[in-house]
């Protein structure tokens, strides 16, 4: 272990939060009012954590097993120590939890009378990532970000006081559209977890096998089945848009921004003719800023 390994293993909760800057999108960036950017941060710590564990990411050295009460025995386990995070969020509404990630969560959850809800669909999506590692339609992958995704827009909009009916459903989508996104970016890194995260009937469609998504490079047929995915990601992301100019402030830059990212992306997707296979296809800084003065302008 080395000297840095061995100060994150030391320390579990700023190792979780340091993630932040490795984001595709800032978590709470400085223009935003410092009540906000604390509670993001809370929330940020709070979802990291749950997808570390989900992926068998957390920091060496077991810290936060034995901060959930999880003996090193059952440390490796995954589900087991999703229960033991689950039984530790609920005492953030009702007792004080032990691990510190969330007793950051607990004033936030206070102050802006968050509920379990969103919490609960998080640690539901890396529940099932445990056993479902296929999906069969594309309702099926979207039924999938319901719970992995669309928690996180959800939990911006409350943090924020900005929570509507129509809101919520623009978040959806742009929240969907993020996580699809992502998917087609990690390719070659979920199938290596053994994931997959295009849709079989779709796979089917376009007559690639997983054997397909293990080369170094993508042949036609992935690289049109991306194609596809990508421009359904687009279609949810035009469709969320005017949750944007919806807000006004610093949430509308911070919203642009997200949006930005996702159609920056895909254009980064595109760039690399859709083959996503020898690593991530990510965009520039100026493209992103180019994106995001377009979403502020309300422009397609």
């Amino acid at each position: 272990m080395t000297p840095a390994e061995a100060a994150r293993a030391g320390d579990p909760e700023r190792s979780t939060l340091d993630k932040a800057a490795d984001e595709n999108f800032p978590v709470a960036p400085f223009f935003l009012p410092k009540a906000w950017r604390d509670d993001l941060m809370a929330v940020y710590g709070f979802a990291r954590l749950v997808d570390d564990i989900g992926d068998g990411d957390l920091a060496p050295g077991g810290a936060d097993a034995r901060l959930l009460g999880v003996s090193p025995e059952e440390a490796k386990d995954r589900l087991v120590l999703l229960d033991a995070f689950e039984a530790d969020l609920r005492k953030v509404f009702d007792s004080t939890p032990g691990h510190p990630l969330l007793r950051r969560l607990q004033p936030t959850v206070r102050r802006t009378g968050l509920t379990p809800e969103p919490f609960l669909g998080l640690i539901a999506a890396n529940r099932q990532d445990q056993v479902v590692k296929r999906y069969e339609t594309y309702d099926d992958l979207l039924a999938y970000c319901e719970l992995s995704a669309n928690p996180v827009g959800r939990l911006v909009l409350a943090v924020t006081g900005t929570s509507t009916p129509e809101r919520i459903r623009l978040s959806d989508a742009v929240c969907t559209a993020l996580q699809i996104v992502e998917h087609l970016q990690d390719v070659a890194e979920d199938l290596g977890r053994d994931r997959v995260y295009l849709p079989a009937e779709d796979m089917k469609r376009f007559h690639v096998q997983e054997e397909d998504l293990a080369a170094l490079t993508a042949g036609a047929s992935a690289r049109a089945l991306v194609a596809y995915e990508a421009e359904r990601a687009r279609n949810l992301l035009n469709e969320g848009t005017p949750l944007v100019g919806s807000v006004h402030g610093r949430l509308k830059l911070l919203l642009a921004g997200f949006v930005a990212g996702g159609r920056a992306a895909i254009r980064a997707i595109a760039a690399a003719e859709y083959d996503v296979l020898p690593g991530p296809p990510k965009p520039g800084k100026i493209q992103l800023l180019r994106e995001v003065g377009v979403t502020l302008r309300g422009e397609g």
